[in-house]
C-alpha cells in the first residue's frame, strides 16, 4: 500500500471516529435533556395530583382549575392515588414496575423515575394528616420520541455527507503531502550510470523532504566518484594490462618454435606461455565482472529467442568441450511462440549460459547434461541440471562471490569468476538465478528471464 493511500485511510478513520463520537455525544445529550424535561413536567403533576386527590377542599379546585387551564394534558397521562396501608408489609405494586423504583420512594423517601418504551413514570412519598401516601403519574411523550428519530436521520445524513468529504479532504491533504516526494521518486528512476552527472532538484525549507534531496545528491556526488574510477580502471585495465600480457604470450610461443631450447628451458617457456594464457583469461573475466556491473546500454538490445539461445550455447560449448554430453528437452515449450522471446544483449546471454553449461559438464566428468526450457506466469526458464560433485549445503550461499570455489572442486580448474560474472548479467536482463544442489548427487541451476514478445 502506497504511503498517499495509507495517509488518506488514517486521515479518513480518524476523522470518521472523531465524527461518530460527536454524533453520539449530541445525541446522547439531546435525548438526556429530552427526558429530564418529560420527568420534571411529570414531578410537577405528582403534586398537583397530591393536592388535589390526598384532601379535597377549595385549594384543590384552584389546583385542578390550574392543572386543567395552564398545564398541558400529556399523551396518555394518568394518575394512582395510593393510601399506604398501616403494616406494609400488606403493600401490593399498583403497577406493575421496578422494586428498585418503589423502594426509592417509599424505604429512601425519594423521588423515583422510570421509563420503558416511551412510557414515563414519576413517583413520589407524601405523608400528610390524612394517611400516608404514593401517588404515581404515568404518560408517554411521543413528540419527543419523533424528536429523537428525526434527530437520528439527520444526524446519519450529517455522518454520510461529512465522512465523504473527510475522504476527498484526505485524498486532497496527502496528495499535497505526498506530491513532492512523488516528483523526487520520478527524478531518482530516471538516474543511471549514464547520467550520474545529474541531481535532484533542491526543494527549499527545512523539512524531511528537502533533507532526503540534499542526501541523494551527496549520495550521487560519490557514486559519480565511484563509477567514473571504476570506468577509468576498466578502460586503462583493458588496455594497459593486456598489451603486455600478450607481449609475453606472444614472445613465449615464439621462443617455443626455437629448436636450439635445452628440455628444461622449453620446460620453463612452456609454464611462462601457458601461466600468462592463463592470467588474459581471468583479465578477460574481471573486466567482464566490471563491466556488467553497470545498468547497461540498451543501445544493443534485441528480441532474443530462447530456444535458439541453448541451442547457439550448446554448439559453443561443444567446440570447447568435446566430450561433454548435453541433452536438450523442450517438451515444455509454449504452442504460442511468440512467449519464448526476451529482450537483451544476445553476447551477453550467451556468456552466461555458456558459463553454467560449461560447469555442469565439467563439474559431472562429462556425464549427462540436460537443459530444459519453459515459459510461465510471464517468465521464460532455462534449467540445467548435471549428475556432477554437487555443492556442499553449507557453502551454497557464497557460489556467487568472486573468486569462491566450493571446497570439494580442488580437482577442478576454475577461477571462480564465471557464476558471480553470470549472475551480474541475468540481473542486467531483469531476471534471477536458483540453484538446487545435492552433494554427489548434481546440481540444478534455474535461468529466470521476462517474456519481452517482438515488436511486429
Amino acid at each position: 500500500m502506497k504511503i498517499k493511500t495509507k495517509i488518506t485511510l488514517l486521515f479518513f478513520l480518524i476523522s470518521t471516529v472523531g465524527l461518530i463520537l460527536m454524533n453520539a455525544a449530541i445525541f446522547y445529550f439531546v435525548s438526556e435533556f429530552n427526558f429530564e424535561d418529560f420527568f420534571k413536567r411529570l414531578e410537577a403533576r405528582v403534586r398537583l395530583a397530591a393536592q388535589i386527590n390526598i384532601h379535597p377542599n377549595e385549594k384543590s379546585v384552584a389546583y385542578q382549575e390550574v392543572r386543567s387551564g395552564y398545564l398541558e394534558k400529556l399523551v396518555n397521562e394518568r394518575d394512582y392515588v395510593i393510601k399506604l396501608p398501616q403494616d406494609m408489609r400488606n403493600f401490593k405494586k399498583p403497577i406493575d414496575l421496578p422494586d428498585a423504583f418503589y423502594n426509592d420512594i417509599l424505604k429512601k423517601k425519594l423521588k423515583a423515575r422510570y421509563n420503558k418504551a416511551n412510557k414515563f413514570y414519576s413517583g413520589g412519598y407524601f405523608d400528610t394528616p390524612y394517611g400516608k401516601y404514593l401517588i404515581i403519574v404515568s404518560a408517554t411523550d411521543p413528540y419527543g420520541f419523533r424528536e429523537l428519530v428525526e434527530l437520528r436521520k439527520v444526524l446519519v445524513v450529517i455522518f454520510i455527507i461529512a465522512t465523504t468529504l473527510t475522504y476527498i479532504a484526505g485524498n486532497i491533504f496527502s496528495y499535497y503531502t505526498i506530491n513532492p516526494l512523488s516528483r523526487l521518486i520520478k527524478q531518482v528512476k530516471n538516474l543511471s550510470a549514464n547520467n550520474l552527472h545529474e541531481r535532484l532538484d533542491e526543494i527549499n525549507g527545512k523539512d524531511e523532504i528537502s533533507e532526503l534531496v540534499h542526501t541523494f545528491n551527496n549520495m550521487l556526488n560519490r557514486l559519480e566518484t565511484a563509477f567514473e574510477t571504476q570506468n577509468n580502471f576498466v578502460s586503462n585495465a583493458s588496455h594497459e594490462l593486456r598489451t603486455p600480457l600478450t607481449i609475453i604470450s606472444g614472445e613465449a610461443q615464439l621462443l617455443l618454435t626455437q629448436k636450439q631450447l635445452e628440455p628444461e628451458t622449453k620446460k620453463l617457456v612452456e609454464t611462462i606461455h601457458n601461466e600468462a594464457e592463463k592470467l588474459g583469461q581471468i583479465l578477460a573475466s574481471l573486466l567482464g565482472l566490471a563491466q556488467t556491473g553497470f545498468d547497461g546500454k540498451k543501445q544493443n538490445w534485441q528480441p532474443i529467442r530462447v530456444d535458439e539461445l541453448v541451442m547457439t550455447v550448446v554448439g559453443l560449448v561443444k567446440k570447447i568441450e568435446p566430450e561433454g554430453t548435453i541433452d536438450i528437452n523442450f517438451s515444455s515449450l509454449p504452442e504460442d511462440e511468440t512467449k519464448l522471446y526476451t529482450e537483451g544483449n544476445a553476447n551477453l546471454l550467451q556468456l552466461a549460459l555458456s558459463n553454467i553449461v560449461m560447469n555442469a559438464c565439467k563439474y559431472s566428468n562429462n556425464q549427462p547434461v540436460e537443459i530444459k526450457v519453459a515459459s510461465e506466469n510471464g517468465r521464460l526458464m532455462i534449467a540445467v541440471a548435471d549428475k556432477g560433485i554437487g555443492i556442499p549445503i553449507e557453502e551454497q550461499q557464497y557460489i556467487f562471490e568472486p573468486f569462491f570455489r566450493a571446497s570439494n572442486t580442488t580437482e577442478f580448474e576454475g577461477y571462480g569468476i564465471g557464476l558471480p560474472l553470470t549472475l551480474n548479467i541475468i540481473r542486467l536482463h531483469k531476471g534471477s538465478i536458483g540453484i538446487r544442489s545435492e552433494e554427489m548427487a548434481g546440481t540444478e541451476i534455474q535461468i529466470f528471464l521476462p517474456v519481452v514478445p517482438p515488436v511486429s
